[in-house]
């Protein structure tokens, strides 16, 4: 039971990330992936996370030959609510990227105060004070 525990948390480290990691990640200026908002144009518009390229996930297929195959791929989608940036991060793969999914969406980021790019501009929501001091 173990080894299959152990296997499982390895495999979802490997192919999941999160916002905090992604936040940091992109502030360095150098992530060492693409950061994919696989939402809707109206979804895009009302607001994204600064540094994204929109890619709607039934877009993928045709598309993904835009990116470089060796350069890591990170799906998000709104939230934990829905399954598009799996099927985002699926696409990816049957396409040969390496990929991982940002859990939490951008509904995480959002809730942890981190700046979306909207058309007025770089906005900033308050941070929920239940996501704010993690620690972990």
């Amino acid at each position: 039971m173990t080894i299959t525990a152990s296997a499982f948390f390895a495999a979802r480290l490997e192919f999941q990330t999160d916002v905090s990691d992604v936040s940091v990640a992109l502030a360095s200026g150098e992530p060492g992936f693409v950061l994919i908002d696989s939402r809707s144009a109206a979804a895009w518009q009302q607001g994204h996370i600064p540094g994204a390229v929109h890619m709607p996930t039934g877009e993928i297929v045709a598309r993904a030959g835009e990116l470089d195959p060796a350069v890591p791929v990170v799906t998000y989608c709104w939230g934990p609510g829905c399954n598009g940036a799996t099927r985002a991060a699926l696409a990816f793969a049957l396409a040969g990227h390496p990929v991982k999914e940002m859990i939490g969406g951008v509904e995480y980021w959002i809730r942890e105060g981190l700046t979306l790019r909207t058309p007025q501009g770089e906005v900033e929501a308050d941070a929920d004070p239940l996501t704010v001091v993690c620690g972990c």
